[in-house]
């Protein structure tokens, strides 16, 4: 929540001293271009030293970059310089986080873990925006910044005193060669390839509305301001969702996982009728609640991946899906500029439904038929009588 309301005081302090739409601008894109970064050339820090001491290490790091944004007079490149570090260090606490999860949470607790973070993550965010625009009226934007420097080092503390100790992982190579090796073992592993594709992909076609939102809401006729009902119909959507299938078993959630998908991607189809935006917003939180798709996948990946290689893993898979939903709703914008907003996300809606099947058999149906057939052939011949 810090972080989140830490952005906005930047973006506003930004804009305060040059007065440039731009430059503010740049702070949602020095965001998320970074995890691209960490999660290419960092993601085997995650593996190569102990869980713990990489995410104290992370939180102490980003306290230090956000205090020395307090300097008075620090240039703009310098904010922005700040920001991007913070940002490489994103994805290895993300990464680290999730592959500490799986050490402290047996197997069939895992995507239950998983979901609760996301849960709290989208939350949180909309928490950080409400806060922030108002925290940053109330006492100004270097105040804010201040309060981001106190959550990093109080979350520094919880970790640092309120987990265990896990061992580190081998240390062979230097830290870059090892990330690419990392890398490589994601991509080339054909049961990991296309779940993890799957994660990013579903995403990505389901961001477009968030991306439009504003001119969906002009489009419509209503205010500007009304596009927050967009976003908050999306993110209360993925809570309650994941709340609900977190409730299932996980042969439940695995027969779910296609409907689940299509419910994140078919419901943006309905935008071709141009919805009030009360309605979108429903729309929009159906779709979001798709997103608990997610709860069936995880095992999968867990029960696929080496264990050697999960904090790579996870810092792939979570910079990979920050920096493609950064890029589709880029896409979006520059689309939504030429065609009508409406037109461009129900669009995404059917372009997102076609590509996720595709994948899903790869990922999730074909290998469960292959499972089943292997188990018929290498099934016990039966006794002959005698």
């Amino acid at each position: 929540m810090g972080t989140v309301a830490a952005k906005i005081a930047l973006s506003i302090l930004i804009f305060e001293r040059t007065g440039s739409p731009l430059l503010s601008a740049l702070v949602l894109v020095c965001s998320f271009l970074p995890y691209a970064l960490g999660g290419i050339l960092l993601s085997s820090v995650a593996d190569r030293f102990p869980a713990r001491r990489v995410l104290v290490g992370c939180d102490v790091l980003s306290a230090v970059c956000i205090a020395l944004m307090l300097i008075p007079g620090l240039p703009v490149g310098a904010l922005l310089g700040l920001l991007l570090v913070t940002g490489v260090i994103a994805p290895i606490f993300a990464g680290a986080r999730a592959a500490s999860l799986a050490q402290l949470l047996p197997a069939e607790l895992f995507p239950v873990g998983r979901s609760l973070l996301r849960a709290i993550s989208q939350v949180t965010v909309l928490t950080g925006f409400a806060v922030g625009a108002a925290a940053v009226a109330a006492v100004g934007a270097p105040w804010l910044l201040a309060v981001d420097v106190v959550t990093f080092l109080v979350s520094a503390l919880v970790i640092g005193f309120g987990t265990p100790y896990s061992p580190a992982g081998e240390r062979n190579r230097g830290t870059v060669r090892d990330s690419w090796i990392g890398l490589r073992y994601v991509f080339g592993h054909p049961r990991l390839r296309p779940l993890i594709l799957l994660t990013w992909v579903a995403p990505a076609f389901s961001s477009v509305p968030d991306g439009l939102a504003v001119a969906y809401s002009a489009q419509t006729g209503a205010a500007p301001a009304a596009a927050g009902a967009l976003f908050t119909g999306y993110a209360a959507g993925t809570v309650l969702g994941e709340l609900v299938v977190a409730r299932f078993n996980s042969s439940l959630r695995r027969r779910l996982v296609v409907p689940l998908l299509l419910a994140s991607q078919l419901p943006a189809i309905a935008f071709l009728a141009k919805p009030s935006v009360p309605v979108a917003a429903l729309v929009l939180a159906v779709s979001g609640a798709g997103y608990a798709f997610n709860q069936a996948v995880d095992p999968m990946i867990l029960e696929a991946a080496d264990p050697a290689y999960r904090g790579r893993l996870f810092t792939v898979q979570t910079s990979g899906l920050m920096a493609i939903q950064g890029v589709s709703i880029a896409l979006a914008g520059v689309v939504g500029s030429f065609v009508a907003p409406n037109l461009t996300i129900a669009v995404a809606g059917v372009c997102g439904t076609i590509v996720t099947l595709l994948i899903a058999y790869r990922a999730v149906v074909r290998p469960a038929e292959l499972a089943a057939h292997d188990q018929r052939w290498l099934a016990p011949p039966l006794r002959p009588r005698v």
